[in-house]
């Protein structure tokens, strides 16, 4: 899964882009910004890691460097100036974030690319090599960036509007002394929610356990006596910090029978696997709004004023005590 990313930037303008970055899912030869950037270098120790086919992913002890290569093809019918650079990149609310612009932070001033821009003809590709030097002082973390190929359309001659494409690739760093720390997670409640229609939604709460981020990918099969359905993929790209827990998401794209279902859920991350059973009923049953009625309404409002009328009452009655009594030399009144 690549990043994706198409922005509608005004010429002079200071506004924010009109569609935001964002990621999208393709399969080979899709290719919706008309370029492609895929990685060429897989580490022998990663090689049946699905995560490390896709994105750079590493532990590096401070000082260290890496190479790797990349490939840029110009899918579309004119010739392309691409340009790459590295830009930040961050876990927030479960997702893999890049910013719309190219935004730096610590790990993509590490990042170094052989050439910052390219021309390619229809239907041409090249490599480039791109360099991760992790400073002699780096503190120990895991960091998160992203390697990025970006095409402009337009000009201040054209109109006033630059159209911009990029493809990207995730980097998911992680430095210290000593071997790679642990990938880990658990699996928790299994529960379903209303989706599209008539489909329901089977979630698992997921908790990170190990030190590395986690991608979230897998599998649902539901069961009912002799008749099974499935199997069903994850349905949100969820990833997961240390020590966090997210909510995975599989759509079930298919009417089901009404009664108990058994469910069994096979999680991924990397190579990393862990499966769950569970139970849920169909149909699932729409949130009920509680409201309050008329009559609950009214009968609030009328206890808040007798309470009201009581305590004018008792405040009446102490001052016209007060009045009554008589005053005589040397008596307290009160």
């Amino acid at each position: 899964m690549l990043l994706a990313s198409v922005a509608l930037v005004a010429v002079g303008a200071s506004a924010a882009p009109a569609v935001a970055a964002r990621e999208q899912r393709y399969e080979p030869g899709d290719d919706p910004a008309a370029i492609n950037l895929r990685l060429l270098d897989i580490p022998a120790a990663r090689a049946e890691d699905p995560r490390a086919r896709v994105y750079i992913i590493d532990h590096l002890k401070p000082g260290a460097t890496i190479s790797r290569r990349v490939e840029v093809r110009n899918d579309s019918p004119a010739t392309q100036k691409i340009e790459l650079y590295a830009g930040a990149a961050s876990v927030e609310n479960d997702a893999f974030t890049v910013p719309d612009d190219r935004t730096g932070n610590e790990l993509s001033g590490w990042i170094k690319l052989k050439t910052a821009a390219i021309e390619l003809a229809p239907g041409e590709r090249d490599s480039v090599e791109v360099d991760i030097a992790v400073p002699e002082k780096a503190s120990k973390g895991e960091r998160y960036a992203a390697i990025w190929a970006q095409v402009t359309s337009g000009s201040k001659q054209s109109g006033n509007v630059v159209q911009v494409h990029r493809v990207g690739i995730r980097v998911y760093l992680d430095v210290g002394p000593g071997g790679e720390p642990p990938t880990d997670f658990r699996i928790g409640e299994l529960a379903a929610e209303r989706g599209i229609g008539d489909f329901p939604v089977v979630t698992a709460i997921v908790t990170n356990t190990g030190e590395r981020a986690l991608d979230m990918t897998g599998r649902l099969m539901l069961s009912k006596g002799a008749v099974e359905a499935g199997p069903f993929k994850v349905t949100n790209g969820v990833t997961i910090l240390p020590g966090q827990s997210g909510k995975v998401r599989i759509a079930v794209n298919q009417a089901l029978p009404a009664g108990v279902w058994d469910v069994q859920v096979l999680l991924a991350s990397g190579l990393v696997e862990r499966k769950a059973e569970g139970r849920i009923t169909l149909p699932v049953a729409a949130p009920m709004a509680v409201e309050k009625s008329p009559r609950a309404v009214w009968l609030a409002y009328a206890t808040g004023i007798v309470a009201l009328l009581v305590l004018l009452v008792l405040v009446g009655w102490y001052l016209a005590r007060r009045q009554r009594t008589p005053f005589t030399p040397g008596r307290r009144v009160g």
